[in-house]
């Protein structure tokens, strides 16, 4: 969600600052700041377009300084202005002495508004963010990390924090709850970051904060206490990210380019994986799976699409009874739990906050046995779970997933073939041929990319259209849903899917010849079924559009649009047709002439409740 850069060195450190948040930009953002201890004073540039605007305005104000903090915002509390921009600022008196940068939900901030104001404090924002930035000036009594420990005793919520004073120029501290921070280690020079990316190629050498950690970070030290105010030693990791996924290529948007990436991300994933085994999932999986009678997913956004296919594999062929369940409304239910029960997470970024809080609502109501499936292996959530697969889609910069979709489902084919296996459920002819399938869709999700120049003639019509249904029956109505959200979010277009069979029920109400009907068509036992829904569809004067596998024995015709499949995929198939309801959103939305990258009021990591 909102990226954070803190910097500390022996020369100007704006460079450093602005081009981390160019690589924190994928995150999505509505406004961005950088401030400065400059000559004994505090200087920020502020603005709510893009950071190379931002880093234009540095460079006209001069902007220069070796200690600072940097910021891109997305709006919570507080529209996005520029007043309510971080770095916000707080001192009395007329002079500004702290200079904060915040991201997570304080959620007793109107109390501590209230009482700031009381003491003489004025507010130029209407954010929680700059409350934090008068507290801690409040508490300031010549010491910065004694100051932020007590203020964070007041905060109520999630935050991430980096703050410098004006008084101690060679200083950044920070603290976390809830909200990702990393440390960046150097010589004569130290990094603050809510995402190791932003400091990559500066430093390989990074600390992930815990929950409740304070580090006063300065020229050559960091000292790191706990939540207790206790010194701790946090383990430092090597992590190598390659900067050159920042690169475009050939491609027009980062979002086309990750499309491309998925067969050689799928094949990654699978590592050339010879055999099946519970050990691909951590040591000590087999017990755990042997244990097990039941699976809940938990998950959001497009990674609960993916929960819901796995919910088809899993009990089809593992024979489990599956839960998929909505992160952010699990935690706030009354359930009904089970020991017996595998918690799955998944999670790109591993640091989604209502899913960490879904995993530890589980495991309070005695869920013990804990996996996830995360496309970054030093994140929280691999750290909370017990087992875990790391999908290697690499860096996804586009706010809108795919790469990250299609290994997600890789990962779970995986984890659908083993519970199989611990529980007698495979044989060894049925596994090597699911295997041999997963081994051959790198090549298979080639072939289907090669039907973008179809795709783009459908993503012609389709631009000038205001509403679009999508339909799928089976396994491949959660790849309907998935289909339905990318192109809502990144053409902006209004989109709902639903089983074919729901049609009937309500939706097909809606239906004219204004409104696209995109139809998933494999060739499976429902196929008879889809057909007669699209009739339905066709006799209210709807518009098909047909993904239909070859041997479907469905034709092109008046308002029956259809591109084929290059095969048919068997229980692999949603992962074949995610791809072309990928193109056609991308293409839509260059059409309509979108932000592809970075959709209007979205976050590409949601580390907020």
């Amino acid at each position: 969600m909102c990226g954070i850069v803190g910097a500390v060195g022996q020369y100007d450190m704006t460079p450093i600052l602005l081009e981390g948040l160019k690589r924190l930009e994928y995150r999505g953002y509505d406004s961005c700041g950088v401030a400065v201890h400059a000559e004994g004073a505090l200087k920020r540039a502020r603005s709510t377009q893009r950071v190379a605007e931002l880093a234009k305005q540095v460079e006209t104000e001069g902007i220069e300084g070796r200690t600072g903090i940097a910021h891109t915002r997305w709006a919570t509390h507080g529209a996005p202005a520029t007043h309510n921009a971080h770095p916000h600022f707080s001192g009395q008196g007329g002079e500004s002495r702290i200079a904060l940068v915040h991201n997570g939900i304080i959620e007793n901030h109107d109390e501590l508004r209230a009482e700031l104001t009381g003491k003489g404090y004025v507010f130029e924002s209407q954010t929680d963010t700059e409350v934090i930035a008068h507290l801690v000036d409040h508490l300031y009594e010549g010491d910065l990390f004694k100051a932020l420990q007590s203020a964070v005793l007041r905060l109520q919520g999630a935050y991430a924090i980096a703050v410098f004073c004006r008084d101690e120029p060679h200083r950044i501290v920070g603290a976390r709850q809830g909200s990702p921070l990393v440390v960046g280690l150097g010589e004569g020079e130290n990094f603050l970051a809510s995402d190791a990316l932003a400091v990559a190629g500066t430093t390989d050498q990074i600390i992930y904060l815990e929950d409740g950690d304070v580090a006063d970070l300065q020229l050559t030290r960091v000292a790191i206490v706990d939540a207790g105010g206790q010194p701790v030693e946090r383990q430092v990791h090597t992590v190598h990210l390659h900067t050159a996924a920042a690169d475009l290529g050939p491609y027009r948007h980062y979002m086309q380019k990750e499309i491309f990436e998925q067969p050689r991300a799928v094949a990654d994933t699978l590592q050339d994986i010879e055999s099946i085994s519970p050990e691909l999932f951590g040591d000590g999986a087999q017990a755990v799976f042997k244990e097990i009678d039941r699976v809940l997913i938990l998950a959001c956004g497009t990674s609960y699409y993916a929960g819901l296919t796995a919910r088809y594999w899993i009990e089809a062929v593992a024979r489990l009874p599956v839960d998929v369940e909505i992160a952010s409304e699990y935690r706030y239910r009354e359930s009904v739990p089970s020991p017996r029960t595998l918690v799955v997470t998944i999670s790109q970024s591993g640091e989604t906050a209502d899913t960490l809080a879904a995993l530890k609502h589980a495991r309070n109501l005695g869920m013990e046995h804990s996996l996830t499936i995360c496309n970054v292996a030093t994140s929280a959530m691999v750290r909370e779970c017990k087992l875990h697969y790391i999908t290697r889609a690499g860096v996804e910069i586009g706010v809108a997933s795919t790469k990250a979709f299609t290994t997600q489902l890789t990962a779970l084919c995986l984890l659908t073939l083993v519970l199989a296996q611990v529980k007698g459920q495979s044989t060894a002819a049925s596994e090597e041929k699911l295997l041999k399938d997963l081994r051959h869709l790198p090549v298979a999700i080639g072939a289907v990319l090669a039907l973008e120049p179809q795709i783009i003639s459908w993503a012609e019509r389709f631009a000038s259209k205001e509403h679009a249904l999508f339909l799928g029956r089976g396994m491949h109505y959660p790849i309907a849903l998935e289909g339905a959200l990318k192109l809502k979010e990144i053409s902006y277009i209004h989109a709902e899917a639903y089983p074919a069979g729901e049609l009937k029920h309500g939706p097909l109400a809606l239906v004219t010849e204004a409104m696209p009907v995109v139809t998933i068509a494999p060739n499976d036992e429902l196929l008879e079924k889809l057909k007669s829904n699209m009739q339905e569809v066709r006799a209210r004067g709807g518009e098909l559009y047909v993904f239909a596998d070859s041997d479907t024995r469905i034709a092109s015709g008046d308002g029956m649009h259809v591109i084929r499949m290059p095969e048919n995929y068997g229980k692999l198939s949603p992962i074949l047709h995610t791809i072309p309801l990928q193109l056609l959103a991308y293409h839509t939305a260059v059409a309509r002439g979108t932000d592809v990258d970075k959709p209007r009021n979205l976050a590409k990591s949601v580390t907020v409740e």
